[in-house]
């Protein structure tokens, strides 16, 4: 388990997670949910021998990780690999469901594992199979594969192309301006979390910031 700032993170979490899966804990100190939900974490990834590692990050102290996330409650999980958020859950879990969430991250890794081994074997296991953690309130966690419920009415068309257009323009600048910087979160939120290039803009706008 390590603490991690706005300093290391762009080391101990994204460059980490080439190697090995790093589970994200966006806590803080005012925060019950997160005192219930930290000693659970630490208890099943410490049994996890190594195969996924934990990062700590005080939201408080530390608002540019918080920004990159787009963390709008707390405690707010997710998994990363490769430098790809992966998965992920808000709201306090019950031990069953982090064994459930990091098995799955486990389980992720070895099916890439073999398929390397194996060359033209099995094909990776699909990380958005199967069912999702559920999240309290119906709330959607980044990275998470969307939900359309059957009687959902289409949401309306977006411009993709103005929209990818305009975060290249904003991307240089999301670093050493706020207000660059919220409008291309505000421009992710438009994209969509189904859309296929948001988790692409969204690691971009993370290593621009680190």
């Amino acid at each position: 388990m390590a603490d991690v700032t706005d300093a290391t993170f762009a080391v101990d979490v994204v460059e980490r997670s080439h190697t090995v899966p790093v589970v994200v804990d966006l806590w803080a100190e005012w925060c019950g949910p997160c005192k219930q939900l930290g000693p659970i974490l630490d208890k099943v990834i410490g049994e996890a021998q190594g195969l996924v590692e934990l990062a700590k990050v005080d939201v408080d102290a530390n608002p540019q990780v918080s920004q990159a996330f787009q963390v709008q409650s707390i405690p707010a999980v997710y998994a990363m690999k490769d430098g790809q958020v992966v998965d992920g859950f808000m709201g306090a879990q019950g031990e069953p469901a982090v064994v459930e969430f990091v098995q799955k991250l486990i389980n992720m890794s070895d099916a890439e594992s073999a398929a390397d081994e194996g060359g033209e074997g099995e094909t990776p296991a699909d990380p958005e199979a199967g069912a999702f953690i559920s999240m309290p309130d119906g709330e959607q966690a980044i990275g998470e594969p969307a939900v359309i419920e059957a009687d959902s009415a289409p949401s309306p068309p977006v411009d993709v192309e103005a929209i990818e257009a305009e975060l290249e323009t904003l991307l240089p600048n999301v670093k050493l301006e706020d207000e660059a910087r919220e409008r291309f979160v505000a421009l992710l939120d438009e994209l969509g979390n189904d859309h296929p290039s948001t988790n692409d803009w969204r690691r971009r706008l993370t290593t621009a910031l680190y």
